[in-house]
């Protein structure tokens, strides 16, 4: 990392580093590491897959652990205890929790107390402000921290932390936060319609940084189905969780008709894979059908370039969660392949329907499936789409806007005054 700035540093906290569904928050990292921003990372989980993206290897910052289970580092919680217990702001700590865990009386919530004296003491003096990614668990260690120093903070709301969190704990957080973005229209409206002052709240699209990928195909083959020895390719990327909608996927797969010949993969984890893989080996297109479980981004980027049609049935999860604006959409659109995917969440403010992608009803699978048949059969149709989605993308959905963005208001932070009332770690 190089840096022509001295005096101050950027602490960013995410609740878990390094992560292959993340790449989103890595290309953020990397390219304000270019910047000239000092980082330090700080993550409250420690990673959960062996592989890494090429573009984790290339960040610099340092990367710190948070306790991830309080009683497997009991000595280092109660360092942090002891510690906060001798600050002034404790009481109001304390207060703060107290008043959260009355509504949210959960184990969770101690233990984002806890990660939050760890985080508090052990956080560099240098570390003069902190921007989070996540407003639900993340943010209230990073809240309850900055109580105690007196810190500065900001965050990025993204999809499941907007609308799985409670609209009280959002409107605090908000009002605590000296600043926000979040990566689509949709939850924008939803985040500044809760703040006090809207303006804390500024819709960031994370883009895509095209000069890390490859050029697309000058020219895919126009395979339209029709040859049983050359079947369409249908490609799709995102873990197996409730809310990519793959259970409809399936659905609509099963109703292809006979005559139409085609192979789908799915590459992600998640915790309905072994289900979604138990339900396609009793399907009649079993053999049609592949689960190659995670990959990293070169890997994915080449089966981007030799498919015919990425499909993302996104919906919500009866949880509520929900998507915000896929970034695998955008490596779709990145590698010029049309995309056939729900008119939900932040989908329509990338892909217009008709132009750079075909749109269905979120949970609709037969409209799925003629989507996917119609298109199938369609390659001048593809490419087309393809084409146009690439341009969109390139025109509008660039990273650059919101990078300069966040460069601009960390930057600031780091040449602020340092916080009142710190203290190095005893």
């Amino acid at each position: 990392m190089t840096s022509g700035m001295v005096g101050g540093r950027i602490a960013v906290v995410v609740k878990g580093y390094p992560r292959l569904s993340e790449t989103f928050i890595a290309q953020e990292i990397l390219a304000l590491e270019e910047r000239g921003i000092p980082l330090e990372i700080w993550s409250l989980r420690h990673p959960t897959e062996r592989q890494v993206h090429p573009i984790h290897q290339c960040i610099g910052s340092t990367v710190r652990y948070l306790p991830e289970y309080l009683h497997r580092e009991p000595l280092r919680v109660l360092r942090g205890l002891a510690w906060a217990a001798r600050q002034p702001r404790f009481g109001m700590v304390l207060r703060f929790f107290w008043r959260d865990l009355r509504r949210d009386l959960t184990a969770n919530r101690g233990r984002r107390l806890g990660q939050a004296l760890v985080f508090a003491r052990e956080l560099s003096p240098e570390a003069r402000h902190v921007h989070v990614h996540y407003l639900h668990t993340p943010a209230s260690v990073v809240r309850y921290a900055a109580i105690l120093t007196g810190r500065t903070w900001s965050f990025s709301a993204h999809a499941k932390d907007i609308w799985t969190t409670p609209d009280w704990e959002k409107r605090e957080k908000i009002a605590d936060a000296l600043w926000g973005v979040t990566c689509t229209a949709q939850g924008a409206a939803h985040l500044t319609g809760l703040a006090a002052n809207p303006q804390r709240v500024t819709l960031a699209y994370h883009g895509l940084d095209l000069s890390r990928f490859p050029s697309p195909p000058a020219d895919r083959q126009a395979r339209d189905g029709s040859d049983p020895a050359d079947p369409v390719r249908i490609l799709s990327v995102g873990r197996a969780v409730a809310k990519k909608g793959y259970d409809d996927l399936l659905k609509a797969l099963e109703a292809l008709p006979a005559d139409l010949h085609w192979r789908f993969a799915h590459v992600g984890g998640g915790e309905l894979l072994e289900e979604l893989k138990a339900r396609a080996g009793r399907s009649a297109v079993a053999g049609r059908i592949a689960f190659l479980g995670a990959a990293v981004q070169p890997g994915v980027v080449q089966l981007l370039q030799e498919s015919d049609l990425f499909v993302l049935p996104a919906k919500e999860a009866d949880s509520g969660d929900r998507d915000g604006l896929p970034n695998v959409l955008l490596e779709a659109a990145g590698q010029r392949l049309a995309i056939a995917a729900t008119d939900f969440a932040g989908i329509p403010e990338f892909l217009r329907a008709g132009v750079e992608g075909e749109l269905v009803p979120p949970g609709d699978w037969e409209a799925l499936s003629n989507t996917i048949n119609l298109l199938c059969r369609d390659p001048a149709r593809r490419a087309t789409m393809g084409a146009a989605a690439y341009e969109r993308l390139r025109r509008d959905f660039g990273m650059d806007r919101t990078i300069n963005l966040l460069d601009a208001r960390l930057r600031a932070h780091v040449r602020a005054a340092p916080p009142k009332a710190l203290k190095k770690v005893a």
